[in-house]
């Protein structure tokens, strides 16, 4: 099995150079005393669990806050794709956010599924912010039980005299 997970490292540096120096200059007066702030990187990517079990690959996605015409989820050369929005929408007219820390934008995550799922009859599921995929194995890549027998030299001997008579 081999789960592709594409990573945006340079977004990762980025929010990691911003942190640091949003920490470091946290008693400097901002210049954004609204939403903006948090919307300046305008990239996130929902959190993703994968596992297996004895029937296939189940794929858990958190994505807090959405709805299900927020995102899509395709399938496209054994590749399982994830895309959507998660949009900011504010809440009062009369307030100003002082910070911002939930991530919203556009996100895109794929994944490239092993030859062995059975892409007819993969299944999604939406419930309490949570898409959970599940990627089916095909049946005859399932493992199965065989049925050993094992022959002792009495069950031979009886075979050679049946076939003498």
């Amino acid at each position: 099995m081999s789960l592709v997970i594409r990573r945006d490292p340079i977004s990762e540096l980025n929010r990691e150079f911003n942190r640091f120096f949003n920490q470091a200059l946290s008693g400097v007066p901002r210049f954004f005393s609204n939403a903006e702030e948090g919307l300046v990187n305008g990239s996130w990517n929902p959190t993703v669990d994968v596992y297996e079990d004895k029937n296939g690959i189940i794929l858990e996605a958190d994505l807090p806050g959405m709805k299900a015409g927020d995102f899509e989820l395709s399938v496209e050369n054994n590749i399982l794709t994830l895309r959507g929005e998660r949009k900011f929408e504010k809440k009062s007219e009369e307030g100003n956010y002082h910070r911002v820390e939930r991530s919203y934008g556009q996100f895109t995550r794929s994944f490239t599924l092993p030859s062995t799922i059975d892409i007819e009859q993969v299944n999604a599921e939406f419930k309490d912010g949570v898409l959970r995929v599940t990627l089916p194995r095909r049946e005859e890549t399932k493992p199965r039980q065989i049925q050993v027998q094992i022959k002792t030299e009495a069950d031979a001997n009886k075979a050679k005299t049946a076939d003498a008579k």
